[in-house]
This record gives structure tokens, sequence and C-alpha cells, in this order.
């Protein structure tokens, strides 16, 4: 069988650059790379879990010749890989890295604390967000990304997300998952979803940095994403 066409699907929050280093070097690997921005489906009214998955099965239409697909997603994506899955019926396996696992019937509030919800709805100004960066102090973006360049231009691509995205109950999942699954935890912040993911059977490693690896170690992150893909296709 010919390799998975593999579907990177970028967090809501900091947009599709985010991945642009791991996708090349995934690429570099041999492996066939789509990297689908999700914004346009945050720049309306929702439902967006349905418009995110939109997004993505109209950006693999140039893929057509591929019979398969692995969504691999990070961070927040990891709550959109049912809507996507069944928006994209190829879906033969997924891989989270760094990232929430699905929660159908549940809003995202619901994932976070009580102390990070409350905060989220007071910065927000009519409705919308403020930049991801922006919800820590400066130095906590400085530590996960040193380079003052690198840092540049991820924070001028990082979008503003509607509040509205964070209480909208995500759609049921009849048919979740659509194949095997894998997990690739980078930050003890995602210990607990890593935890679920070994409840789960799946096949679990970890890569003990900062949730932006995927930024600043593109080389390790690709290599062991590929491991991790051909073990469960």
């Amino acid at each position: 069988m010919d390799d998975p066409l593999l579907v990177l699907l970028h967090s809501p929050l900091t947009g599709v650059r985010a991945w642009e280093p791991t996708a090349e070097a995934l690429r570099s690997l041999g492996h066939v790379v789509a990297l689908p921005d999700l914004a346009p489906a945050f720049a309306h009214e929702g439902p967006y879990h349905p418009a995110a998955a939109a997004e993505v099965a109209a950006a693999l239409v140039e893929y057509a010749a591929h019979d398969s697909a692995v969504l691999v997603a990070h961070s927040g994506a990891g709550e959109l890989v049912p809507a996507v899955a069944e928006a994209v019926p190829r879906t033969s396996a997924a891989v989270f890295v760094d990232a929430l696992l699905p929660h159908p019937g549940h809003a995202w509030f619901a994932t976070a604390t009580a102390e990070l919800g409350d905060h989220l709805r007071q910065v927000a100004v009519d409705g919308v967000l403020p930049k991801w960066s922006d919800w820590f102090p400066p130095e906590a973006i400085e530590g996960l990304l040193p380079d003052d360049e690198e840092r540049e231009i991820f924070i001028a691509g990082l979008p503003r997300v509607p509040l509205a995205y964070f209480e909208e109950i995500a759609p049921e999942a009849p048919n979740w998952p659509p194949g095997p699954c894998a997990y690739l935890r980078l930050s003890e912040a995602y210990n607990g979803e890593a935890a679920k993911a070994v409840e789960l059977g799946w096949p679990v490693t970890e890569l003990p940095t900062d949730h932006l690896a995927i930024v600043t170690q593109p080389e390790k992150t690709a290599r062991i994403l590929s491991a991790l893909i051909r073990e469960i296709t």
C-alpha cells in the first residue's frame, strides 16, 4: 500500500505557520504532507467544528491520488479530529501531538480549569480573544521561542479566535475513532492527555521538550512522528 497522506492540523490558536518547520522535515523523510489553513473557519460565526472540517476537506482535493490520510493534530486541533475525520472519509489513522483528546458532547471550557475559563472571558474584546501569546507573560513565549526573529514571525502569524468557539459543544462522533491512533507528548502540561491515550491502548511516545517543539525541533519531531505513523498504518 502507498504511504498515506499526512494532514497536519494546526491549533486554531497558533495558526498554520506552527507546523511549517516540521512539515518540511517530514517531506525530507519522504512523506507527502498537506498543511491546510483552518483560519477561514474562525473568521465567521459558528458552528466552528464543521467549518474547520470543511476547510480541511477542500484543501485536500488536490491530493486525490492518495487513498488514505493520517490526521496529525497539535494542541487544540485535537478536539477537531473527529469532525475532520468525518469530512475526510479516507482518514485511516490519527496522531495527537501534545494535543487535547476529542471530547464529543462537551465544550472546550469543560476541559479547562475554571480559573483559565474565567480569565479568557474577562480578556475577550467584542467576543474575540487576544492572540495566544498574550494569554501569558512575555517571558513564557520567550522561553518557548528564544530566537528573536523566529518568535516575531510566529507571533505575527497568530490569529485571534472567537470566544464562541470555546463555548461551542463539540459534535457527537459516532464513528470515532476512524482507525488506529497514537500520541506524542512534548510537554508536562499534556501528561494527563498522554495518560488517557495509554489507557486507550494507543502507542505513546515522549519527546520531553516543550509545546512548540514542532517549531524549534522539527527534525526530532518529524523522525518520531514518522516512526509512530509507520507503526499504526
